[in-house]
């Protein structure tokens, strides 16, 4: 693996070009393939999958989790394992890097709705140690990448810590300490996708609850919502059978990076390992409101321009820790994420009824690998279409 794309696993960064080059080139494929029935969306989406992984730059596999009301579908293509060529199980574990996201918003909306937090609730009245600067932003700021916080995985500190110690992580407030203490931009004057707001959010939890991040993870979420594989290691273990995510950089071939860093470099803000079943299970659940309450879930679907990262499919905008994705084919919510070996994609109906649960197990972005990215994202687009396909 080279120190590139070590590198870029703690922190993709988006080129403007490339990216409205994997834009365009995305639109112009989902407009040739726009399908009706869900059959011809199935099989739309099979092809699809099946192209991205004969790419020598492409992921070893691919897969997606289709579920049209009770109806529940596994798609794939190529292998979870190079070594022993076992296709992609749903219930496979998995690095779901940035989705994380989605999952910290449904903790803190859950603890909004039980009267512990608000939305309102600044930095500085929650966690008075950190910056003075940081004093204003608010919960909502945070959820909605609005808060101006420097990206801590970004920086020069960050990366040399990191490589100095990548299977052994700090505790997430020193994570914290990489940022510059500085704000980008007034709280709520802009959006910027940062990294540090998860783990803002999920420390405004901690000093709320006065638990654990990761036993409010469970108790508000995990439990609830029946996700029996869905956890917050510290360390770079990951519970077998698992889905081995790989560094792809032809002509060499594709790398095992499944281990090499600790789940704990990201926390709550990418750190989760999870299955395609329990994500397609979560995201159906959140798209709905399961776990906040209705004044709170009507705030979190209130949306403005901004992206995920890497772009999710369609025309993107930002609620609270969701995104919302207009496409050809409908419009769902969800999150994306990438980091060292997988790049995933998660969304649904606001109903929950529909939902699209895309995995790959290399990490593909619009900087790494444009004409990919264009084509997962395609996929990403397919996966939506046969979710909200008819019969």
């Amino acid at each position: 693996m080279t120190r590139r794309t070590f590198l870029a696993g703690t922190a993709a960064t988006v080129a403007a070009g490339a990216l409205a080059s994997a834009c365009s080139a995305q639109s112009s494929a989902v407009r040739d393939s726009l399908v009706t029935s869900a059959s011809a969306a199935d099989a739309a989406l099979d092809r699809a999958l099946a192209r991205l992984v004969r790419y020598p730059d492409g992921p070893p596999g691919a897969a997606a989790v289709v579920q049209r009301g009770n109806q529940k579908a596994l798609h794939r293509a190529g292998t979870a394992d190079r070594s022993t060529q076992a296709p992609i199980q749903a219930a496979d574990s998995m690095r779901v890097a940035s989705v994380a996201k989605a999952f910290s918003g449904a903790v803190a909306l859950s603890v909004a709705a039980s009267g512990a937090l608000s939305l309102g609730d600044t930095v500085g009245r929650r966690l008075p140690a950190l910056p003075r600067a940081w004093a204003e932003v608010t919960l909502r700021d945070l959820l909605q990448h609005t808060s101006g916080i420097p990206d801590f995985s970004k920086t020069t500190a960050f990366r040399e810590a990191l490589l100095k110690s990548p299977l052994k992580a700090p505790a997430p407030s020193v994570l914290l300490s990489y940022a510059d203490k500085s704000l980008n931009f007034p709280p709520g004057t802009k959006y910027e996708y940062s990294n540090s707001d998860n783990i803002v959010a999920a420390l405004m939890v901690q000093a709320a609850t006065g638990k654990s991040y990761e036993s409010e993870l469970s108790e508000r979420v995990a439990r609830p919502l029946g996700l029996t594989r869905t956890s917050l290691p510290r360390d770079a273990a990951m519970p077998a059978p698992l889905i081995h995510g790989y560094d792809v950089e032809p002509p060499k071939a594709p790398e095992d990076v499944t281990g090499v860093i600790a789940a704990g470099w990201s926390w709550a803000s990418g750190g989760i390992v999870s299955t395609m079943d329990d994500a397609s299970t979560f995201i159906r659940a959140y798209a709905r409101g399961a776990t906040t309450s209705g004044p709170l879930h009507q705030a979190q679907f209130a949306f403005r321009a901004g992206s995920s990262e890497p772009p999710g499919p369609g025309q993107n905008a930002a609620g609270l820790a969701i995104f919302r994705y207009q496409t050809s084919y409908g419009t769902v919510y969800g999150h994306t994420g990438n980091t060292l070996g997988y790049t995933q994609f998660l969304a649904a109906s606001k109903d929950g009824t529909r939902s699209a649960v895309v995995t790959v197990n290399a990490q593909i972005t619009p900087a790494l690998h444009p004409e990919r990215f264009a084509d997962l994202r395609q996929v990403y687009a397919l996966a939506v279409g046969a979710a909200l396909a008819s019969a």
